[in-house]
């Protein structure tokens, strides 16, 4: 089946102008009903899939946060952004194998997936050996217990895998900060129940770390539990860049 053609970049930006409008809308109402500031909410752009030139339109219209999930993806688009003289901070939100580290820190500013001791040290060797500033760092939090969705438990397990080891192990790292903790809530399930343990788990890493104040939950279908709970970044992909499968 054939692709169908991209639209001009003319009709893009404005479709892209209005999602981002109506997500804003959300943020903003979702703020107000959880007594919250609007300003203590980042907005993640997740361009998995998507091009290059949808960054640098967005980076247009004011978001300065994007996202991606696969290196093989994310190392080239940040390259192509940069080359078109968009500025934009890149979060590396998906699960990530530590022999994709020296790719990874070369273009990331904030890392939201590290969730194992053996992770923590492979960032931090690749960041000491090729970043002149510390990279930013979250704990992804493992919410459900299944495995195949990555993070650290919060209890049990392999020691290297917990959220308390975990953390210290890259609050150890000069090379590396601990900026908080990250999760994604089950799947199929109310998210509310997940996100105030998180908001749980959070509270008892600061208390820790009082540095590590950055808690990233929510997505598309479920940003405003999320900010009922306290995420203070929420990573966005279809709510803003539509339903459109196909990196061209």
């Amino acid at each position: 089946m054939t692709e169908p053609p991209l639209p001009a970049p003319d009709a893009r930006r404005a479709e892209l102008a209005a999602n981002l409008a109506r997500v804003r809308a959300r943020i903003d109402a979702a703020c107000a009903s959880a007594g919250r500031d609007p300003a203590g909410v980042t907005m993640v752009a997740v361009t998995k899939t998507y091009p290059a030139g949808d960054v640098a339109l967005l980076a247009g219209l004011g978001v300065r946060d994007v996202g991606e999930n696969r290196d093989q993806e994310a190392a080239p688009k940040a390259a192509k952004v940069a080359a078109a003289g968009a500025r934009v901070r890149w979060h590396f939100v998906g699960q990530l194998q530590r022999n994709k580290a020296r790719s990874v820190v070369r273009y990331a500013d904030l890392v939201h997936s590290v969730d194992s001791v053996r992770l923590a040290g492979a960032l931090a060797e690749a960041a000491r050996r090729q970043r002149q500033h510390p990279l930013e760092v979250l704990v992804q939090v493992n919410l459900d217990g299944a495995a195949d969705r990555g993070g650290a438990l919060v209890t049990g397990g392999d020691p290297g895998r917990r959220v308390a080891e975990v953390a210290a192990a890259v609050a150890g790292q000069d090379s590396l900060r601990l900026a908080g903790v990250m999760a994604v809530a089950p799947l199929g399930a109310d998210p509310e129940p997940a996100f105030a343990t998180l908001a749980e788990v959070a509270a008892g890493l600061r208390a820790e770390h009082p540095g590590a104040m950055v808690v990233s939950a929510g997505m598309s279908g479920d940003l405003e539990a999320a900010i009922a709970y306290g995420a203070t970044h929420v990573r966005i992909g279809s709510a803003l860049l539509g339903m459109r499968s196909t990196l061209r």
